[in-house]
């Protein structure tokens, strides 16, 4: 029996256990289980480490809680559609179809090499047509919900990709000094973005931007830093909207909303701007021939590029409290999708209003002047942005500015209270194959017809190799009939952003079978919302707030009742190769079965905290394979060798409270995701346990115990080594099934237990060094008088308590007196309060009970003698004889020491 662990020679047999004893299928009639999910891949071909950690995460957490007694629900699926595949099969001469079906049979035969528990009867794969039809049928229901639009409109487009993009998906590239005040770049292939106008689908997310960001309060399981991240992409801002007319040559007085949040300068607007996506700019453009051109121009043009450049237009706007007539501009520098797409320009108070100002040779008012005086402002070089006294602004002049603007909302119907969001609309129409087909006809009688139930799903046709959008190149599946009049129809050529599939996909894992919905709602109400959710913040501005609007969409649907579907969100860091995330492009890719899977997985979750970026190094793999190979070969050991007794001794009693200690530790480190702790605390107990055989004989069911207890603290993590090593132990069953460990005696405080033992071996080794004391004979710990472990805990309380000034020992003195009950000298007693305050710090006092501080010394004195080959005594201060000098350092988890 070789006693050296082969991942590979076992993996094969443990997985076909679980499998014939599927362990991992969760029951339909289960009540509430445990929802843990990883982010579904996208089907690229191959996993790479970042999946690994991932799905290491959720597979870990799944099995713990699963040996907890919880039924778990841990699924996995593909994320299948999607321009890349489209891509590829292109230049292989495939088709998206063949090239995705391929990746996935790679990809799944890598997760079950990986050893990762899934259900897989609840497999999903959203390129199928059983599961891109409920895309189709949701379509409709928010359609009849009002929650989709269609609408014309200026679009980010990406030439290479030939579609359009979502805002969330252009990133900026950073410029040379690494600021993100670059060019915007298309986020998958950072081909530079271009503006489009076209028609588009819309999903009106913005009805629910309130909504989305108050609900962040409530999201206490998510990183801050997501959360941030959202409430900033949401962007709710508290303003006031402030209406001018707008009247023009050619064009009929129109009102011309803008936001603002300082209306105190509304005095000091000297003219107005609109986007080149406004509305106004469209109207204007169709008789002034300039307006026209700039606008045509600038569409074209990265805002980056467009600068202070404007047209003047032939309109005029009325100041709404002047009424003066101002001038009207269409400006670069004005953004659609920012407040309402319109500015009142006001260049002494704001600075891209006072940079345009200056390009164009506009006047600049002040009208806001800091308390310190007018003087010490050049409003003519920069804006002063500052709040301050009102001047030249009528009956407001004189005024604070927070005064003036809330007299100005009261005493004006032109100003009005207001709160705008940076969110926009989610377009989700996309100009390529690979993706749901949007069930939409267009009728020239009828308009936009959607295609009944009873005809869903819309499938794909065959692909056809085309540039641009190959729908709208194929005849067959573009002309159609009108579903209402019959008569002939064009069926919609664009197919839904990929996003739509995965916002709501772990609703389909609960009932994949499920005919009669998307999901079954009985089902969801039951099991959801998801407990467990792991995945990369790179997802918080796209996915993470598509699902959450997915989810209140379909509460108001009357399809699921909770409106957050996340409870707890782990946001797993990156694996690093000298310093950098991994990549393919970089030559710095490290494969998940280069160092075996067992080794790599048990690596990603004990090298750091998942959140948390790491390095890595072969050396730091070691580390994880050393550890399976001592855990493999101590249960070998056990079983080849024997040579274990039957009656308990002292030192015993030390080794089972240091299996519940760890019991303890790994339980608290697992719940909180700290598998990395959990490592480290399994590798310690089994050096400890490896000590304790080489000390003496071992007793035979301390340690088999022991060892039972690493193969199970152990398996989730590395659950191959746990399957090997319970079967050598003859545990019971599966340890996959197997009931979590638990502590056989209660241990109040298992840390102060522990530090207890540390620092009593720190100061013995301390002193042995320092006193040059080269062979130890005798080694005595005396543990202090009972009665100062009652005063330590007075001390804590009277330092604590608001009547007792904790930096007056007397006052403090004189409090524990009051309460100790005990024969002790008020200096004796206040050398001891004096020594215990100097050496811990005020409010740090933790003590264990005085028998039990002595009994956890008595059963781990072995490791002194083991260490120094050395007598050792433990004993009470004075139980002997008279107090000395020595033993009058004794303190309450410090005990005196003396050797010779």
């Amino acid at each position: 029996m070789t006693s050296h662990y082969d991942h590979e020679q076992v993996q094969e047999f443990w997985q076909y256990v679980w499998e014939r004893d599927e362990v991992y299928h969760l029951e339909d009639d289960a009540v509430d289980p445990t929802y843990v999910l990883g982010m579904f891949p996208y089907t690229s071909g191959t996993l790479h480490m970042g999946h690994v950690r991932n799905y290491a995460i959720t597979d870990a957490y799944a099995r713990y809680r699963r040996m907890q007694g919880d039924d778990v629900l841990h699924p996995m699926g593909w994320d299948a559609f999607g321009l890349p595949a489209e891509n590829a099969a292109y230049e292989r001469a495939s088709d998206p179809n063949s090239w995705t079906q391929a990746c996935i049979r790679r990809m799944r035969e890598e997760l079950e090499t990986m050893g990762f528990g899934y259900d897989w009867s609840r497999e999903i794969t959203t390129c199928e047509p059983d599961y891109y039809q409920w895309n189709q049928w949701l379509f409709k229901r928010f359609y009849e919900a009002g929650l989709v639009e269609y609408e014309a409109a200026s679009v980010n487009w990406c030439p290479d990709c030939e579609t359009v993009l979502a805002d969330a998906q252009v990133d900026e590239r950073e410029s040379a000094d690494g600021s993100h005040d670059g060019e915007r770049v298309c986020w998958r292939c950072e081909t530079p973005v271009t503006w489009r106008e076209l028609d588009q689908w819309f999903f009106t997310i913005t009805d629910y931007a309130e909504e989305l960001v108050d609900g962040l309060e409530d999201l206490e399981g998510w990183p801050d830093g997501v959360r941030e991240i959202q409430r900033n992409w949401i962007g709710r801002q508290e303003g006031t909207r402030i209406t001018f007319e707008v009247a023009g040559d050619e064009t009929e007085t129109t009102a011309v909303d803008v936001f603002s949040t300082r209306p105190d300068t509304i005095y000091g607007a000297t003219y107005l701007a609109v986007s080149p996506g406004h509305v106004l700019a469209r109207d204007l453009a169709e008789t002034d021939e300039s307006v026209a051109a700039y606008v045509d121009t600038v569409r074209e043009q990265d805002p980056g590029d467009v600068g202070l450049s404007g047209v003047e237009t032939d309109a005029t706007a009325t100041h709404p409290l002047t009424g003066e007539e101002l001038p009207v501009y269409v400006a670069g520098y004005v953004l659609e999708d920012v407040g309402t797409g319109a500015v009142m320009g006001v260049p002494a108070h704001n600075e891209r209003d006072h940079a345009f100002a200056a390009e164009h040779d506009l006047p600049i008012a002040g009208v806001v002047a800091p308390t310190t005086g007018a003087s010490d402002v050049d409003l003519e070089s920069a804006a002063y942005t500052g709040e301050g006294i009102l001047e030249d602004s009528g009956e407001y002049s004189g005024l604070e500015s927070e005064t003036a603007r809330e007299r100005l909302l009261e005493e004006h119907d032109a100003l009005e209270e207001d709160v705008t969001y940076r969110l926009r609309d989610w377009l989700i129409s996309r100009q390529r194959y690979w993706g749901t087909p949007i069930p939409v006809v267009h009728c020239e009688d009828c308009g936009h017809v959607l295609v009944p139930d009873d005809e869903l799903p819309v499938e794909l046709p065959e692909f056809v190799r085309t540039t641009g959008n190959p729908l709208a190149e194929h005849d067959s599946f573009r002309e159609t009939e009108c579903p209402e009049c019959g008569g002939p129809a064009r069926r919609e050529t664009d197919t839904m952003d990929t996003f739509v599939d995965s916002s709501w996909y772990y609703l389909r894992f609960l009932s994949p079978d499920y005919d009669d919905g998307p999901f079954d709602p009985e089902k969801a109400a039951e099991w959801m919302p998801i407990d467990v959710y792991v995945g990369g913040d790179e997802h918080a501005i796209l996915h993470l707030l598509y699902i959450r609007f997915f989810a209140r969409a379909l509460s108001d649907l009357g399809l699921l009742e909770c409106r957050e579907p996340v409870q707890e969100l782990i946001s797993q860091g990156t694996v690093l190769y000298d310093g950098e995330k991994m990549s393919s492009s970089k030559g710095n890719v490290v494969a998940p079965q280069e160092y075996g899977a067992e080794t790599t997985r048990l690596f990603v979750l004990s090298a750091a905290h998942p959140e948390q970026d790491f390095e890595w190094t072969a050396n730091n793999v070691r580390g994880a394979y050393d550890l399976q190979q001592d855990l493999y070969g101590m249960a070998t050991a056990f079983v080849e060798e024997g040579n274990t007794r039957l009656e308990r001794q002292p030192h015993d009693e030390y080794i089972a409270d240091e299996i519940d200690r760890t019991i303890i530790a790994v339980t608290d480190e697992y719940e909180r995701f700290r598998f990395h702790r959990a490592a480290t605390e399994i590798r310690e107990l089994a050096q400890l346990l490896r000590r304790y055989r080489a000390y003496a004989q071992p007793h035979d069911e301390t340690y088999r115990r022991g060892l039972l207890t690493l193969a199970a603290l152990i398996s989730p993590m590395a659950p191959h080594l746990g399957e090997e090593c319970w079967n050598k132990l003859r545990g019971d069953g599966l340890v996959v099934e197997a009931d979590w460990p638990e502590p056989e005696t209660d241990i109040e405080d298992s840390r102060l237990e522990r530090r207890l033992v540390e620092r009593t071996l720190a100061d013995v080794r301390d002193i042995v060094e320092v006193a040059s004391i080269d062979e130890p004979e005798q080694i005595d710990l005396v543990v202090a008088p009972t009665w100062t472990y009652r005063a330590a805990t007075l001390q804590a309380v009277a330092e604590r308590d608001d009547t007792t000034d904790a930096d007056d020992l007397e006052s403090v003195a004189e409090r524990v007196s009051e309460q100790l009950e005990a024969d002790v000298s008020s200096d004796q007693l206040a050398s001891f309060l004096e020594q215990r305050a100097t050496a811990r710090g005020h409010g740090t006092v933790e003590v264990l009970e005085p028998e039990r501080e002595r009994l956890v010394l008595e059963r781990a004195a072995w490791l002194v003698t083991d260490e120094f080959n050395a007598d050792v005594t433990i004993r009470r201060a004075g139980e002997v004889d008279a107090l000395d000098e020595g033993e009058l350092n004794a303190r309450p988890g410090k005990p005196a020491i003396r050797i010779e």
